[in-house]
């Protein structure tokens, strides 16, 4: 057979079997102010067992990374905020809870519960904006559970998908309704967001799909002069990119964001004994699920072996542009020390530095090491470094 004709079967096969996402059900999203209650996991285990155990199974995945050793050069690059100090990696949904209370990291306000607790999740929808403001300790007084059901379903998993985190909806505008509810559940989570300076609130920097590139949100953040800190040698307003995971799949470039789901990818169909299926809530890579990598084996005879080629690719750029930003933060804090520069001087290699910086931090920071979208992670290094390399070049010899 042709091989271009079995191309076109593989892809037409892997839609057949994901169902577009750009056509599936959108998520509903959750009615505000209604005085009810929120219903916990726990009392839903009865109902559905299935997804309860999968969901608790998350346990297992207890690994830690600490991103300051295995990284040394965040140490410097973050310098001027806790994350050059305490950066480790997430563990499964279990832990969301005990991930924002240990981080070495203090939290004087309570919106860093955003996306760890179905209880923050619900309280702000009661009181509106005013709880991001509360107190850390005093909120974490009344946490009972990680995320949990609530999170991806409000008090109704019959209802199905249910964006939760109204600032989502808010932020897709009218292109709400072309997400997937499989991949929006995801997305309130798994994205890039700000805590508004003046309410504190979870905010999203882009007001649709259109503008959801790393492009339009650096000109967001630079229209409203917003910085996340500042580095305290090089004077530097910084950026924190976040866990771009939603708009680096939906990005330009995006191989799969028309054909899958985040659930198609990381909550395999598990078929129960009695020859109905449902999705496991335990969330894992592909890479972990035999019947997801057999899917993808229609146009992927070696998964495994082409997802581990572009994570090092893109790891082995990442890690090598991140020291040449280090260099960079290290003269310019000694050309700031050695009063040789003109403030003028001084602030071109600033801009160059902060916009270098976000470009780099966005492939950094987003957990996929380039799986989600290797084309636009790319084209965001070769800015970091093209930035960086003119930053360097503005020294005096």
């Amino acid at each position: 057979m042709n091989k271009n004709l079995v191309t076109v079967l593989a892809v037409a096969l892997l839609l057949c079997l994901a169902g577009c996402a750009l056509a599936a059900t959108p998520a509903g999203v959750v009615e505000t102010g209604t005085g009810v209650s929120l219903i916990p996991a726990s009392s839903w285990a009865e109902t559905y067992p299935d997804e309860y155990a999968t969901y608790m199974a998350t346990e297992a995945n207890s690994q830690v990374t600490d991103y300051v050793a295995d990284y040394p050069m965040i140490s410097t690059i973050y310098e001027g905020m806790a994350f050059n100090t305490y950066y480790s990696s997430a563990r499964g949904h279990f832990y969301c809870v005990a991930d924002v209370t240990e981080t070495g990291r203090p939290h004087k306000l309570a919106n860093c519960f955003t996306c760890k607790t179905a209880d923050f999740t619900h309280m702000v929808n009661e009181q509106g904006v005013s709880a991001y403001t509360m107190a850390f300790d005093d909120v974490l007084a009344n946490v009972n559970e990680s995320m949990g059901c609530y999170t991806c379903h409000a008090n109704d998993p019959a209802q199905g998908n249910t964006v939760t985190h109204t600032y989502l909806a808010d932020a897709m505008g009218d292109d709400f309704s072309k997400v997937a509810g499989q991949t929006a559940v995801c997305a309130q989570c798994h994205v890039e967001y700000y805590f508004a300076p003046d309410t504190k609130a979870t905010t999203l920097p882009y007001t649709s799909l259109a503008v959801m590139n790393p492009d339009d949100i650096y000109a967001y953040y630079e229209a409203m002069d917003f910085a996340d800190y500042t580095n305290p040698r090089t004077g530097v307003r910084q950026l924190k990119t976040q866990h771009p995971e939603f708009e680096t799949y939906m990005g330009a470039g995006s191989v799969h964001a028309s054909m899958f789901t985040c659930a198609d990818c990381h909550m395999e169909k598990v078929t129960r004994e009695d020859g109905t299926t449902f999705r496991s809530h335990t969330l894992v890579s592909p890479l972990d699920s035999e019947s997801i990598m057999a899917t993808c084996a229609a146009c992927h005879a070696d998964l495994p072996g082409f997802v581990h080629g572009i994570q090092e690719k893109m790891e082995e750029r990442t890690i090598a542009i991140g020291y040449k930003l280090e260099e960079l933060t290290n003269k310019l804090a000694d050309a700031v020390a050695g009063g040789q520069y003109t403030e003028d001087e001084l602030n071109a290699i600033r801009a160059l530095n902060r916009k270098g910086q976000w470009y780099w931090d966005f492939v950094f920071v987003e957990n996929s090491e380039g799986a989600h979208n290797s084309k636009l992670d790319n084209s965001c290094l070769d800015k970091a470094d093209a930035l960086i390399e003119e930053a360097l070049s503005l020294f005096k010899m």
